[in-house]
C-alpha cells in the first residue's frame, strides 16, 4: 500500500531551527520569573493625585490598576485572589500602600487606556493581519454541551496587527460576526508613518484593503479566492490585485507562495497561538468595555514577554 501524502506536513515544507536557542531559553526562564519590585516612581504615583474636579477623587493611580490587571491576567486569578495577591506582595515588601479592592478593579477596568508597549524596528512596518475568536462568558464547551447548552455563552473576535518580528501593533476587538476586511481598515488607520507590506489571508481580499495599503505605500500580499476574476474596467488591470490574480494563474498557487513570501503570515497565527497558551483562549470580563480593555492589556503583555527575548529562525538547507 502506498504511503499516505501528508496535507499538515507536506515534504516540500521548508524546515526551520533555532540559532540562538540559548539565549532564547533564558528568556523563556525570564517569563516566568515571579521576582516582583515595585521601582520608587511607581511607590511614589501609586496612589492618585487630586483631580481638582467637585466630588469623591479616586485612591488609586492608573498604573495601580493596571499592575494589578496584569497580574490577574498573568496568574489568572479572578478578582477577589487579585486582590489578596496585591496586598500580600505589598505587605512583603513592608510598603504602607494599599491594594485596590476587587469593586475598583472592576469599575476602574472599564476605562482604562492601556499602551501596547509596542518596540519597532526601523524603517517602515511590515504588518501582518489576522483574527481569531475568544469565548466572551458562559459555562464552557464541555458543561454546555453535557447539560443541554444551559447557560450563555457567546463569543468575541479578537483582530491583531503583528510585525514579523511577532511583535503586535494593533489590535481590536469586536463582535463575532465582524467583518475582517472592514476591520482591518480601521487598523492600517491607527498607525503611523509608511507600511512597507501588509500580508494578510483570503478574507481580506477586497478592493478597500488594497487601496488603503497602497495609498500608505505597502506591497499587498494576500491570497485571492479561487473565484477571483479581473476587473471589468480596463484601467484597473494593472491594479495590485489584478496583478495578483495573473501572477496565481500563471504560476499556480504554490509558487506565488513562496515567491511573495506570503508564509510570513504564520507570525500573526503564532501570536495568537502565544496568546491563548499563555493568556487562555476566553476573556474573564463581563461588561464590553472591560473586554476591551482586558483584550489590549494582554496584548501589552505578550509584548513585554516577546521583547525579553525572540527566536532566530533559519532555513535548513534540504
Amino acid at each position: 500500500m502506498p504511503a499516505k501524502r501528508s496535507r499538515i506536513h507536506p515534504k516540500y515544507k521548508t524546515k526551520y531551527r533555532v540559532s540562538n536557542w540559548a539565549s532564547y531559553d533564558r528568556a523563556l526562564v525570564r517569563r516566568g520569573d515571579v521576582t516582583l519590585w515595585f521601582a520608587p516612581e511607581a511607590i511614589d504615583t501609586w496612589n492618585a493625585r487630586p483631580t481638582g474636579r467637585r466630588g469623591a477623587q479616586p485612591q488609586f493611580s492608573d498604573m495601580a490598576i493596571e499592575t494589578a490587571l496584569t497580574l490577574r491576567l498573568i496568574f489568572h486569578l479572578p478578582s477577589r485572589q487579585t486582590e489578596g495577591f496585591v496586598r500580600s506582595i505589598l505587605r512583603l515588601m513592608g510598603l504602607e500602600l494599599e491594594a485596590p479592592d476587587h469593586t475598583t478593579l472592576s469599575r476602574r477596568g472599564r476605562s482604562l487606556v492601556i499602551d501596547l508597549r509596542a518596540q519597532l524596528t526601523s524603517g517602515p512596518l511590515h504588518l501582518l493581519v489576522d483574527s481569531s475568536g475568544l469565548s466572551a462568558f458562559g459555562e464552557g464547551e464541555w458543561a454546555a454541551a453535557k447539560h443541554g447548552g444551559r447557560g450563555k455563552r457567546g463569543w468575541r473576535k479578537l483582530h491583531l496587527g503583528v510585525d514579523r518580528s511577532g511583535v503586535i501593533v494593533a489590535q481590536s476587538l469586536t463582535e463575532a460576526n465582524a467583518d475582517d476586511a472592514a476591520t482591518a481598515l480601521d487598523l492600517i488607520a491607527t498607525l503611523d508613518g509608511d507600511l512597507a507590506s501588509l500580508t494578510a489571508d483570503g478574507a481580506y481580499d477586497t478592493s478597500l484593503v488594497y487601496e488603503a495599503a497602497v495609498m500608505r505605500g505597502a506591497k499587498v500580499v494576500i491570497p485571492p479566492s479561487t473565484t477571483a476574476t479581473l476587473s471589468c474596467k480596463p484601467r484597473s488591470r494593472s491594479s495590485p490585485r489584478d496583478q495578483t490574480i495573473s501572477r496565481v494563474k500563471e504560476v499556480g498557487r504554490r509558487q506565488w507562495r513562496k515567491e511573495s513570501g506570503y508564509y510570513r503570515q504564520a507570525r500573526a497565527e503564532n501570536a495568537f497561538f502565544r496568546y491563548k497558551t499563555i493568556l487562555g483562549d476566553r476573556l474573564r470580563a463581563r461588561c464590553e468595555p472591560s473586554r476591551v480593555v482586558e483584550a489590549r492589556l494582554a496584548c501589552s503583555i505578550l509584548n513585554r514577554m516577546t521583547a525579553l527575548g525572540r527566536p532566530a529562525s533559519v532555513a535548513i538547507e534540504a
